[in-house]
């Protein structure tokens, strides 16, 4: 967040508020049929609409706050669960969190769309990360011989038809089944 004057840095509640209003908008977008209120998510955040535009002076800048706050999550998270679980069970529930994080940009999806059409959100640069952590935790299985070696942007492909074909209202249930039967067809 940039402060008020160059080279100033941010106060700890001014960066304590933007957390808060993050996180408040992360839950809200994901849980979201249609819009979402900005003073609901001030309020819930306990904060002013004022502090929220202080933070975030239009709607679409804070589902871009959102969007690069769960995408951060989703791609670092690769690591850590490498080292929690075998490459194979480490796969599947990171395919669980990017479904989840796929699921919080519908409820943002007109205003991404725009950020998108407009250049703020570069689309390339999410695949490739998506692409990324994908191929970190498919080599560390293709090393401990429990995944086949793939080319990970075919293994994003195939993880973007699974979220595509659910549409709108997806399954869970289905979803799952599906995400299964690409871990499935990766082990060797």
């Amino acid at each position: 967040m940039p402060s008020s004057e160059p080279g100033r840095p941010v106060r700890s509640d001014a960066r304590r508020n933007r957390d808060k209003l993050v996180a408040v908008a992360r839950a809200a977008f994901a849980a979201a049929d249609g819009t979402v209120a900005l003073e609901a998510v001030a309020r819930e955040a306990g904060v002013g609409i004022g502090t929220l535009y202080r933070h975030f002076p239009t709607r679409e800048a804070l589902v871009e706050a959102v969007y690069a706050a769960e995408l951060d999550d989703v791609t670092a998270g690769a690591p850590a669960l490498l080292e929690q679980l075998p490459p194979e069970q480490a796969l599947r529930a990171w395919m669980d969190r990017y479904a989840a994080f796929v699921a919080t940009k519908r409820g943002m999806a007109d205003v991404l769309r725009a950020g998108v059409a407009s250049g703020r959100i570069a689309t390339p640069v999410t695949r490739q990360r998506i692409t990324a952590a994908i191929g970190s935790i498919l080599d560390a299985g293709a090393a401990a011989g429990t995944l086949r070696a793939a080319d990970p942007e075919d293994v994003t492909l195939l993880l973007l038809g699974v979220f595509l074909s659910t549409g709108s209202e997806p399954d869970p249930a289905r979803t799952g089944r599906m995400l299964d039967l690409i871990v499935g067809a990766l082990r060797p």
